[in-house]
Formats: structure tokens, C-alpha cells, sequence
């Protein structure tokens, strides 16, 4: 059991604390009926505030966290001042906050999973993936994709999108698997100054231990790169994958066991269909040369 809290955020320590207690009433062969008897008289506790809280859909309280850790017989010290700590922490806030702020509403839950990512593999068709590109890739991309945004937001945009990156910096930082076909390499979205440019930081990325950049040929034909870029996000324990996917105006994300485990598989293939990372960086070199 995970109980290293660390820089997690908010909403994985809230998973993480739901998802314990209801392991722990489990373990301890009490139904819901059964624990609301013998909390019968120890606040306002009802069959629906019990079941939203281990599903987390509504928060808990420390004193309530331990009303429940009494009647599921816990009396292990450690376990019981870490779900404690969980309950008592306050929601993290930080760089996502003003990050938000730009950026589409319902891409604001993928903001709080990113932020707590311990792993990501992404597949790309028309674009760079966000956190591997730079500034001014980005800024043609925004403005391209949304011609009618004044240049303040655009500016502000470029700079939430830049500022997520730093996740890939910090020394926890999350492994990266980017798969990106080759036609978003291809595709001219800025000047070839740019173009050059986004090209480097791609090799330079894919010589960093935790990220690896493979690039899928158009040699690889049919095959799951024609359903669609997705990416699949991995959190800490007890957290599932969750699978992600977006298009105008939407976003999609996948909880479902057997849909995330679909995804996984087509990343399976595609890593078995795209170059290795050596032959990956070495066509994109090639690429951003010819822009010289």
C-alpha cells in the first residue's frame, strides 16, 4: 500500500484515501448497513455519505476518517496517521491554478492528472505532443488553430502551455512515451526557422532517460494509428490508467477497465510499428537539417 504522499496532488490523495477505506471495510466484512449501525450516533452519517465518499465523490473529515478507521478495527499506527495526513491536507495549489485560467474548461481535469502523472504514453497524428514543444511551435500551432484569439491570449496560452513542461523537469518526473506519426513531423506549421527548431527539442527530449520519442512511418499502413492520437495516464497507486482523448470542442476521458485496456494494447502495437527511438531521432535530425 502506497503511503508515500510526496508531491502528489490534491485529487490523487483524495483517490487515495477513498479507495483505502473502502479496501479497508471490505477487509473487514462490514457492509454499509453494518458500519452505519455502529456509527449510529456519531455524527450525520447515512448510507448515500458513505458510498459517495468510496467513490469519491464527496470529501471526508479527519474526525470522520477515524470514526470509520475504529470501526473497521484498524489499530496499525502507521496506516492510521497516513490516511489521517490525507484527510488533513488541504487541496495543493500551484502552478495549475494559473495554468487553468488559459485553458479550456474540460481540459482542466487533465491539468490535475497531469500534475500527478507518474507515467504517460501519447500518440500523436496532426501535432507535437504538448510537453515536447517549444514556445514558438506552440505559438503558430494556438494562433493557427484559433485565428480570431487576440495576441494577449495567445501569449498567455503559449505560456500555460510551456509551464506545464516543468513536470518533466522536476526530479520525480514522470516517464514520457511519445509516439508521433510521421506526418505531424512533416506538416509546416510555422516557418522553417521554427520548424528547425521544434525538430531539435525533440531529439534533445528523446536524450533524457525518462522520455522516449518513436515515430511512426507511413510505411505502418492500417492499423490503430487511424483511430486517432490518444494517450494513456498513469497515476499512483490505487489509481487505474486512465485513457484521454480529445478533439474540437471535447475530451474525452476513459475509465472503463476493458476500453483502457484496448488503448494499451493499440500502444502496444504502434511501439511495435513505429522506429526505434535511435532510428526515431535520427530521421528527425534529418528532417530539421533539410530545413537549413
Amino acid at each position: 500500500m502506497q503511503q508515500n504522499d510526496g508531491a502528489v496532488g490534491g485529487m490523487v490523495r483524495r483517490w487515495q484515501l477513498a479507495e483505502t477505506l473502502r479496501n479497508l471495510r471490505e477487509q473487514s466484512g462490514l457492509t454499509h448497513d453494518q458500519v452505519l449501525a455502529e456509527l449510529s450516533g456519531q455524527g450525520r452519517w447515512s448510507r448515500p455519505k458513505l458510498s459517495r465518499i468510496e467513490n469519491r465523490e464527496q470529501g471526508v473529515k479527519a474526525r470522520e476518517v477515524e470514526q470509520l478507521l475504529n470501526v473497521y478495527r484498524v489499530t496499525e499506527s502507521s496506516l492510521r496517521e497516513w490516511l489521517l495526513e490525507l484527510a488533513n491536507t488541504p487541496r495543493e495549489r500551484g502552478w495549475t491554478v494559473d495554468v487553468r485560467k488559459s485553458l479550456p474548461e474540460d481540459f482542466h481535469r487533465f491539468l490535475a492528472l497531469e500534475s500527478a502523472l507518474v507515467a504517460s504514453r501519447q500518440f500523436e497524428t496532426l501535432l507535437i505532443p504538448g510537453l515536447l514543444q517549444t514556445p514558438e511551435y506552440a505559438r503558430a500551432l494556438i494562433s493557427g488553430i484559433g485565428p480570431q484569439l487576440p495576441e494577449d491570449e495567445v501569449e498567455r496560452r503559449v505560456a500555460a502551455r510551456i509551464t506545464r513542461q516543468q513536470i518533466l523537469a522536476r526530479t520525480n518526473a514522470p516517464t514520457l512515451h511519445a509516439i508521433v506519426d510521421a506526418g505531424a513531423l512533416e506538416r509546416p506549421v510555422s516557418e522553417p526557422r521554427v520548424m528547425r527548431g521544434q525538430m531539435r527539442r525533440l531529439v534533445e527530449a528523446a536524450e533524457l532517460p525518462h522520455v522516449t520519442v518513436q515515430v511512426l512511418p507511413k510505411s505502418a499502413g492500417g492499423g490503430p494509428a487511424v483511430e486517432g492520437p490518444f494517450s494513456i495516464l498513469t497515476l499512483q497507486d490505487p489509481i487505474p490508467d486512465i485513457g484521454y482523448s480529445e478533439g474540437p470542442g471535447r475530451a474525452v476521458y476513459i475509465e472503463d477497465r476493458d476500453q483502457v485496456r484496448d488503448y494499451t494494447l493499440r500502444f502496444g502495437v504502434l511501439t511495435e510499428q513505429a522506429l526505434s527511438q535511435h532510428e526515431s531521432t535520427a530521421l528527425i535530425d534529418d528532417l530539421g537539417r533539410e530545413l537549413e
